[in-house]
């Protein structure tokens, strides 16, 4: 049996906040801009895992950087309009914070943009920490970025920290940072899963609040 977690870290989106529409645009708008077809937002959803840094260069080569300038100049003027809780989140986050629970937010989203978010959603004084892509050496799923969302609480890496998220790429952050990993959502079969699965899930916020025993 794992212990019930002295910490819990999130990811950021389709966990906690919802911003696919932000963030498909300015991709888009990227792509088109490279000369490259643009996705749905079935596709977004599913492929945009892992950070710009890594991502970018891979989709367009050496004119990777003109492609972030453009997509950081679209994403930075809408992404609070059209930001919004997922459902159950912000109250989960408070019956947390008021039971004791060090909890920090580990995206691949870039750190400042992030905490921004938090705070618009008037989350920002919930977490220790607020983590997000260039803020550590490597990002997720590396374990970096976990080990520096815990620095501030005193709790080190290990079986009494949750890390929840959406994706594979969360699951396999956990892993490498030795803390245990936790799937939110539907989607526990999908292939992703295969080779970095969560050791729990919770469908919604409410089963979350089970698993650590407030519910």
């Amino acid at each position: 049996m794992n212990p019930r977690p002295r910490a819990l870290l999130f990811d950021w989106d389709n966990t906690l906040a919802d911003n696919w529409s932000a963030i498909g645009a300015a991709l888009n708008a990227a792509l088109l801009a490279m000369g490259q077809a643009p996705w749905s937002e079935a596709e977004i959803r599913l492929r945009v895992r892992v950070s710009l840094r890594e991502s970018f260069p891979e989709m367009f080569g050496a004119r990777w950087l003109q492609a972030r300038w453009i997509f950081y100049d679209r994403f930075h003027a809408h992404h609070l309009d059209h930001l919004s809780a997922l459902p159950g989140a912000g109250e989960a986050l408070h019956t947390l914070a008021r039971a004791g629970f060090y909890l920090g937010v580990v995206s691949n989203k870039r750190g400042d943009l992030l905490r921004r978010e938090a705070a618009h959603l008037g989350w920002r004084d919930l977490f220790g920490r607020v983590i997000g892509a260039g803020d550590a050496p490597a990002d997720k799923p590396a374990p970096d970025p976990a080990v520096l969302a815990l620095e501030a609480s005193g709790i080190a890496p290990g079986r009494e920290v949750w890390l929840v998220g959406d994706s594979g790429v969360d699951m396999a952050c956990a892993r490498a940072a030795g803390c245990v990993p936790v799937l939110i959502g539907p989607g526990r079969e999908r292939v992703e899963f295969d080779d970095h699965p969560p050791e729990r899930h919770a469908e919604d916020f409410r089963q979350l609040l089970t698993l650590v025993g407030l519910a």
